[in-house]
């Protein structure tokens, strides 16, 4: 059985009243895996879910069996001179002129988003999860993409390698959304590693 849930604020399920952060999807997640009589099943985590997976998993490491993750995003990498001066500057336009800066500044997601998610966003990519990630104690298996600019293996994959007590890294073809571009090479990968 394959249980794929849509956490708040995404596909069918509802909003939520507040900006959420990490911790409260994580938060989320532990209950709708005990309500779901999952508990102790392995979990497939992609990119957000990956940083969700790492927090759950930090306070409760009995949540899951094995763990797979995929382009798993939780760093926040060192902010460079310009980029500072660029949120500077953002910040100054913003006061005084919200409308224009929200369509200048920002990725194309984050324009995308409403103005509750944007709260939840700035919270979540601004969360540093190496000290979660460091405490998850489940046989985890790193899958990234090789041409992943989002999530890039020799940055993400590497660290979370490194700092994971039991964790392998897995480099394979395609980018961010390497198992829906390779299905086949993602499956083997995948499980090979949680039937062995």
């Amino acid at each position: 059985m394959c249980i794929a849930p849509d956490m708040p604020c995404f596909g069918a399920s509802e909003g939520t009243q507040c900006a959420w952060g990490v911790e409260d999807y994580a938060d989320w997640f532990i209950a709708f895996v005990k309500k779901a009589d999952a508990y102790g099943a392995h979990v497939v985590a992609h990119s957000f879910g990956a940083r969700v997976a790492f927090c759950a998993l930090s306070k409760d490491n009995g949540l899951c069996s094995r763990l797979v993750i995929t382009g798993g995003a939780g760093l926040v990498k060192p902010r460079s001179a310009a980029y500072m001066r660029q949120v500077k500057r953002y910040r100054r336009i913003k006061r005084l002129f919200p409308r224009y800066a929200e369509r200048r500044f920002g990725s194309d997601e984050y324009k995308t988003l409403s103005p509750l998610m944007k709260e939840s966003y700035k919270k979540i990519v601004n969360r540093d999860l190496r000290s979660e990630a460091a405490s998850v104690k489940n046989r985890t298996l790193l899958i990234y993409g090789e041409s992943d600019v989002v999530t890039p293996p020799d940055e993400e994959g590497k660290t979370f390698a490194e700092i994971m007590p039991n964790a392998r890294l897995a480099v394979m073809r395609g980018g961010h959304f390497c198992f829906s571009q390779y299905p086949s090479d993602f499956n083997g990968l995948a499980l090979s590693f949680l039937k062995g």
